[in-house]
């Protein structure tokens, strides 16, 4: 009997013995490096900071300086008491939206998303198809030439904008005002749309506008680089079969690239909105970290880095941030939406 027994007890140690030869379990020793630092670096920080939002922490204090706040940071940074909620819908109550911090820096987010959004689609499509139906030799070097800003470095980006948009100094106002102030016979015929004296480019109104200009030449050429990948996979026999019938290049674009683009257009959306939302790098250099005039460029993740570094409360900065991702997520929901392809 108790041979009996042992042979299978044996037979089943050396066959799991066999399961763990070298072959087995390297490629999983090599894939762990990826998984140490994602944990470390990645998951771990997500979690901690979805845990430190419930807590006032001043980071130099250590972990015992922690101070459980509940849903305090949370209330803290949307700041919605004492609003008037019965005028919601008059100007009054936007205007007291926007003396608060948080909602300030949101709407500057979404103002400068939309403004340098939008266009980069409106312009990256047509521009798209333009390159594949014209260029065929010179498509690669053009292309090149457009995605160029997208590779530049963000800091060279935005200090050659400071100097081009410097008030005493830069290249625009010397181009404006002397074709404001060109002359010819004593009549001045342009002086009606061009200014004559140099630009204050700094001031609230027109911060916003340069920054989302910066932002829209960056990542305009981006967005053609997809849409032109996107183009070069439609078959080459719709488009023929459309010259066939007679159909112009307005009528291809139409009825045939627009439609077959819908894909790449949700994803590229997407993108453009989480990249939005998420907006730091251009206007934090170019305003100097200010936000401009009046935080009139300051966006929300530029928010969370003042509330988390200059004031120390890294409880608050990461409540906001997980406030910020709830917005982005609810934006990429409503795009899903609307735009994602169906079946």
């Amino acid at each position: 009997m108790n041979t009996t027994t042992a042979t299978p007890t044996v037979a089943a140690t050396s066959k799991r013995k066999k399961q763990w030869k070298a072959k087995d379990w390297m490629p999983y020793l090599f894939i762990s490096p990826f998984f140490i630092l994602y944990l470390t670096f990645g998951f771990f920080p997500l979690i901690f900071s979805a845990y430190v939002s419930f807590f006032r922490w001043e980071g130099v204090g250590g972990l015992s300086a922690m101070t459980y706040q509940g849903w305090g940071n949370y209330l803290w940074a949307l700041n919605l008491e004492d609003l008037q909620w019965p005028e919601f819908f008059s100007s009054g109550f936007w205007e007291d939206m926007y003396t608060r911090d948080f909602w300030r820096s949101l709407y500057n987010t979404l103002w400068i998303g939309v403004v340098s959004g939008v266009p980069q689609h409106l312009v990256a499509i047509p521009l798209a198809f333009f390159i594949h139906s014209r260029f065929q030799r010179l498509r690669n070097p053009i292309l090149a030439l457009y995605f160029l800003p997208f590779i530049t470095n963000t800091v060279a980006i935005a200090m050659v904008f400071q100097s081009l948009f410097s008030r005493d100094y830069g290249i625009i106002n010397a181009i404006l005002t002397t074709l404001g102030n060109w002359s010819v016979a004593g009549f001045e015929p342009l002086s009606w749309l061009f200014p004559q004296e140099n630009v204050e480019w700094g001031r609230p109104e027109k911060t916003r506008w340069i920054v989302s200009f910066l932002i829209w030449w960056r990542y305009v050429g981006w967005n053609t680089v997809l849409y032109l990948a996107a183009i070069q996979t439609i078959p080459k026999d719709l488009y023929e079969a459309a010259r066939v019938d007679g159909a112009s290049t307005w009528q291809q674009f139409r009825y045939i690239t627009i439609p077959l683009l819908r894909p790449m257009m949700f994803f590229a959306v997407t993108l453009t909105i989480i990249g939005s939302l998420q907006l730091f790098e251009e206007p934090y250099i170019y305003t100097g970290a200010s936000g401009g005039i009046g935080q009139v460029a300051e966006t929300s993740a530029m928010y969370m880095l003042k509330i988390g570094m200059n004031d120390g409360d890294f409880g608050t900065a990461s409540a906001i941030a997980w406030l910020l991702f709830v917005f982005i997520a609810g934006l990429t929901y409503l795009n899903n939406k609307f735009m994602k392809p169906k079946d």
